[in-house]
């Protein structure tokens, strides 16, 4: 079913926004080169445009573009999540004043819905405009905000906002005429949801530019590719099909996994790492009201390390009843790790998954020969809630014995900056 062609949607994007974080705390680095590193300082995930002129690929390993960093004095910052978290909230909570409705769609963009709005404002240009100086204004990270009939045009016309500056950081394509004029120059690797592989088969079938694929018979396009794609057709012709989820859908899985600073070669240093992962995972399940009946393991040593040996094994358990509770998440996820084990190697990751989650309104049946099920499963509910309570409060606060006090094994964080938001021993101090 679609939406008729009065929909008007904006997506506002954070430009650079890991970089933006930073910078907003350290404003002597606008306009310098500034990365953003992975886990252990590995890779480059977030680049200024500074760096991005310097043709440094998004993902690349650090050591591979040393020298530039050191001929060009890049500024390196080790990923700070708790502070791009806190941001983030910051810049949504102002974006939900501009419009009746919003969908987040990930840390650093957000659709809003203009339709009701739109017939009454007299200049949505300078409504946009608007919206990237409150932002700018009240958190300091800039936006570029593209609008258009539906969301696929409007990510186009964000696209276009960055690149071109001339747009002044915002783009309406509700217009046709101004419509085909860019579609007509911007490849079609450029369409949301249009993947490289997904673009090759395209550019084989003479299919080059946005243009060309808006030009197509959808259901041409749906016979030699897929429905979404034909979705995507009509969406680039101003038909909207794709809604706004206004409400987040809970994760269907949870995956906590880091590489280790250095190689572990004890089961015992894997299972202190192994229980603070599953302490993490199980924070974010319950922070979504559900739980898992499922618990996967993974081990690994360093696949790159090709003249080291080499061992890698997962194993899953089925939980007999399921749960939300730390202590039991723990308890299956290392007795999952002394099944899989194998000394004599280094080690460089592990990690947890649970999976089978479902909504805790939903609970499967407990169990009639457990002693006391149900006022146990009570007493687990409230002990997690007042732990995640105190969490919340005081980061870090309280923690399973489990994971030990030696955190030497935890990934490289050496060029993190402060906890400026979220950490009162490290409020920035103006002089």
């Amino acid at each position: 079913m679609t939406v008729q062609d009065t929909t008007r949607i904006a997506l506002v994007d954070c430009n650079n926004f890991y970089v933006s974080c930073e910078r907003v705390f350290r404003p002597d680095l606008i306009g310098k080169p500034v990365m953003v590193l992975s886990n252990n300082d590995g890779c480059v995930v977030a680049r200024s445009q500074e760096v991005k002129d310097l043709g440094i690929k998004m993902g690349v390993p650090l050591f591979q573009v040393q020298h530039l960093v050191e001929q060009h004095n890049i500024q390196l910052f080790s990923s700070n999540y708790s502070l791009y978290a806190d941001m983030s909230a910051r810049v949504m909570t102002i974006l939900e004043e501009f419009s009746p409705r919003m969908e987040v769609y990930s840390i650093d963009e957000a659709f809003l819905d203009f339709t009701d709005l739109y017939p009454c404002l007299k200049n949505p240009i300078a409504y946009a405009k608007q919206i990237r100086k409150v932002v700018l204004q009240m958190t300091g990270i800039p936006v570029c905000v593209g609008m258009g009939p539906s969301k696929t045009l409007a990510k186009l016309a964000n696209f276009a906002a960055k690149k071109w500056k001339k747009t002044g950081g915002v783009l309406d394509l509700s217009d046709p005429v101004r419509r085909e004029k860019l579609m007509r120059i911007v490849p079609v690797n450029e369409v949301w949801g249009i993947g490289t592989r997904t673009a090759a088969r395209l550019n084989d079938l003479g299919i080059q530019t946005v243009w060309d694929l808006a030009s197509q018979s959808g259901k041409r396009i749906q016979t030699q590719f897929n429905v979404v794609i034909a979705r995507t057709v009509m969406e680039l012709n101003g038909v909207s099909c794709l809604e706004l989820d206004e409400v987040a859908p809970d994760k269907q899985q949870i995956v906590c996994s880091r590489s280790f600073s250095h190689r572990l070669t004890s089961e015992e240093q894997l299972s202190r790492a192994l229980a603070e992962y599953c302490m993490r995972a199980a924070e974010k399940l319950r922070r979504q009201h559900s739980i898992t009946g499922c618990i996967t393991v993974f081990i690994r040593t360093n696949p790159f390390a090709i003249h080291e040996p080499q061992y890698q094994r997962a194993a899953t358990v089925k939980l007999h009843a399921s749960t939300q509770d730390t202590r039991t998440i723990i308890g299956t996820a290392i007795n999952i790790l002394k099944a899989i084990y194998k000394p004599g190697f280094g080690y460089q990751k592990c990690g947890v998954q649970l999976s089978a989650i479902q909504p805790t309104v939903s609970p499967d049946q407990l169990d009639l020969f457990e002693s006391d099920a149900i006022g146990i499963h009570a007493e687990n509910k409230e002990l997690m809630k007042v732990l995640d309570q105190i969490n919340r409060r005081f980061p870090k606060a309280l923690s399973i014995a489990a994971t030990g006090f030696d955190k030497s094994w935890k990934p490289k964080a050496e060029r993190i900056s402060k906890h400026y938001t979220t950490d009162w021993l490290e409020l920035a101090i103006v002089k």
